[in-house]
């Protein structure tokens, strides 16, 4: 779409959007499914949760369609990922979304990864797009660990808080709720799927940092040369010497990531193809934990050969 075409789509949903009656004390917009479910499960009855992308989509390649600019032309909160993974996207939809709250200096903004005390793969020598898509601040995949899932939980609550004081003992009891939910779930997911420290294993995208520092598994390999470039024949044939060297006991990828390279290095290496989903099915009305549940099961049954 041109730019002239985008604003005056937006123009003109603007002006149907702001005869809209408000629905809750706090709009809020998050870039990715997880943080929606996250800032649901804090919010509770007194937040309209609304998540820009989609599971199924790759969160580094969001259209910045006119409709997102109208979610946040009312949103009292924006929850971004941060570490560059929307740059891309997300600086076009707030800045013609016409609201200064939630720009990325304004009251209405919270990068969640100032919660993530130990970032992974933090680069130690200046990057450029020659190095693929490589994030200058860390991986930005935390939140495949619930462990960081509950520190971003609770940043987000404390931000509801100040923007919303009269609530504050619903969020927080809302806080609380989750972080025991979440507390009693670890270690049993943890027990399920401690054959997976030591485990080699190859992956698609640099997704699984967080995910392996958490289970204890060994990354060997990716299939992408380097991150965002596609997979080239001679650098999936090292890939796949290397996989069957070490034994890899399994395949990673992404749902939003191309199927067949990775279903021919699963097939001849032998191993189970274990398909994650992107994140939380959102608006499908799936929960964080449901969401890590679901990841588990998938890797549990990798472990057992199965793919999925």
């Amino acid at each position: 779409m041109s730019p002239f075409r985008f604003l005056a789509a937006l123009s003109a949903a603007l002006c149907c959007l702001l005869s809209l009656p408000a629905r809750a004390d706090l709009k809020v917009v998050a870039t990715l499914p997880d943080l929606a479910a996250l800032a649901k499960a804090v919010g509770g009855e007194h937040v309209q949760v609304t998540a820009m992308a989609l599971s199924t989509q790759d969160p580094h390649f969001v259209d910045a369609r006119p409709n997102l600019a109208l979610e946040l032309n009312r949103a009292d909160l924006l929850l971004s990922i941060g570490l560059e993974l929307e740059i891309g996207w997300l600086p076009t939809l707030q800045n013609g979304a016409r609201n200064q709250r939630i720009l990325s200096s304004g009251p209405g903004f919270l990068d969640v990864s100032q919660f993530v005390t130990s970032k992974r793969e933090v680069p130690q020598t200046p990057t450029d797009r020659s190095n693929g898509d490589v994030h200058p601040g860390g991986n930005p995949h935390y939140l495949y660990d619930p462990n960081i899932g509950l520190v971003v939980a609770q940043g987000i609550a404390e931000k509801m808080i100040a923007l919303d004081a009269k609530n504050a003992e619903a969020y927080r009891a809302n806080l609380a709720k989750f972080t025991d939910e979440l507390k009693k779930a670890i270690p049993g997911w943890q027990q399920r799927l401690a054959g997976l420290k030591g485990t080699p294993i190859v992956a698609y995208h640099r997704t699984t940092a967080y995910l392996s520092a958490w289970l204890g598994f060994d990354t060997i390999a990716y299939l992408e040369p380097k991150p965002g470039i596609p997979p080239t024949p001679a650098h999936v044939a090292q890939v796949l010497a290397q996989a069957r060297q070490r034994k890899a006991r399994m395949v990673l990828r992404e749902e939003y990531y191309p199927a067949s390279t990775s279903k021919l290095v699963a097939d001849k290496i032998p191993a189970p193809l274990v398909v994650l989903p992107g994140g939380t099915n959102f608006r499908g009305g799936e929960t964080y934990p449901q969401h890590i549940e679901d990841v588990v099961t998938r890797l549990e049954k990798g472990l057992k050969g199965q793919g999925s």
